[in-house]
């Protein structure tokens, strides 16, 4: 049987984060991954955004490691050739009772110490942003935005370069204690769609890690089921996009948001300039039962027509083309409202595990905090 000292149960985004961070001091590090290459689940199905901070509660972790995140992300990219860049954002009031609830967001954004908040009128809207109807707008110049993929696979290769190993195809199956250990059964080799005892190529292997760590995304309370740990149970939220067809890419610069929805599930359908110059639209929000039910029963370019109509009035549906569409996994269940925080702690029963739970927006951003914080609980169970 192997021993390592670290094992990570997921490659997304704040998986290989946390390989980058925890190689540095150790050796060992081993980061498994159901899919074929890292990042191809929630880490990558998003608007690629890197967030500012303006829109979590002050104090919790969400506010927390994206503000620091955010910062880390940039300096990140610049060290590693990512594609990003740094373009900021607007945050539309589109009728004057909306106003309240956007100079609220302003006050949070401070609150939470993010920079150089300001709120602009028409005039200025429309010199930024010539086709968005807008009445008062919120100025947030610390957003950019980044090429996803590119970013999770710089992580995962700054990790390997420093001796961590990664290996996809390799789905987690149980999870042992033992008294200074946990003996974590893998079935390594087969596709994910492909029925447990199917496929002649898997193989089972089993390693003991002096440290397991779960950032397993949409799994991640299957995985803590694994241990025996029912505290948590992840409701599959889907948001799609449409893509606005050239030459009407001119209708958008940059970011434009609505003011996010009042029950806390989506910071509402927005319109991102990406690192390609495409613009997009969304995401919808909407649960899910499956966690990999990215196709079943989508919207329609008429559905998305005619939410981006309340920002760009002169859109059509003959401007939009679907494109594609993420899973986010919420820990808030379909019949409550609010935006629950992140979930990053040691095990109740199992102190060699920890959990990252419900690691959604802004996940992206906050990896490379949340990778400092799993460090400093990783040199607790390791001294």
């Amino acid at each position: 049987m192997d021993e390592v000292n670290i094992l990570i149960i997921g490659g997304g985004v704040v998986g290989c984060a946390i390989a980058a961070e925890l190689s540095k001091k150790w050796q060992d590090v081993f980061v498994v991954e159901r899919f074929p290459r890292v990042g191809m689940a929630t880490s990558t199905r998003n608007s690629g955004v890197i967030h500012s901070g303006i829109y979590y509660s002050p104090g919790s972790l969400k506010a927390r490691h994206c503000l620091q995140g955010n910062a880390l992300t940039f300096a990140f990219c610049e060290e590693h050739n990512v594609p990003h860049r740094r373009t900021g954002k607007l945050v539309v009031a589109t009728e004057a009772r909306e106003e309240t609830a956007l100079e609220a967001l302003n006050q949070r954004g401070q609150d939470n110490g993010v920079e150089g908040l300001r709120l602009i009128g028409p005039a200025e809207i429309r010199e930024r942003e010539p086709h968005i109807a807008g009445v008062t707008a919120l100025d947030v110049p610390s957003t950019g935005i980044v090429s996803a993929e590119e970013l999770v696979r710089a992580y995962a290769r700054v990790a390997v370069e420093q001796g961590a190993h990664i290996v996809t195809r390799a789905q987690v199956v149980s999870l042992e204690p033992t008294a200074k250990a946990i003996r974590v059964g893998i079935r390594v080799g087969e596709d994910v769609n492909t029925p447990p005892g199917q496929d002649e190529i898997a193989t089972h292997e089993t390693i003991e890690a002096r440290c397991v760590i779960n950032a397993a995304g949409l799994y991640a309370d299957d995985v803590a089921a694994l241990i025996g740990n029912h505290s948590w149970k992840i409701y599959p939220v889907r948001g799609e996009y449409c893509e606005v067809r050239s030459p009407r890419r001119s209708l958008i610069n940059g970011l434009v948001y609505p003011l996010p929805h009042a029950d806390g599930l989506s910071l509402g359908m927005h319109f991102t300039k990406t690192i390609w110059d495409t613009v997009l639209i969304g995401p919808t929000a909407r649960y899910v039962k499956d966690k990999d039910d990215y196709e079943r029963d989508r919207l329609t370019v008429s559905d998305f027509a005619e939410g981006a109509r309340i920002l760009v009035p002169e859109i059509t549906d003959d401007d939009l083309q679907l494109a594609y569409s993420g899973l986010r996994p919420k820990l808030v269940p379909p019949d409550q409202h609010g935006m629950a925080d992140f979930v990053i702690e040691s095990d109740a029963k199992v102190p060699q595990m920890i959990h990252l739970v419900g690691m959604e927006s802004p996940g992206l951003t906050a990896a490379p905090s949340v990778a400092r914080q799993v460090a400093g609980m990783v040199g607790e169970i390791l001294a």
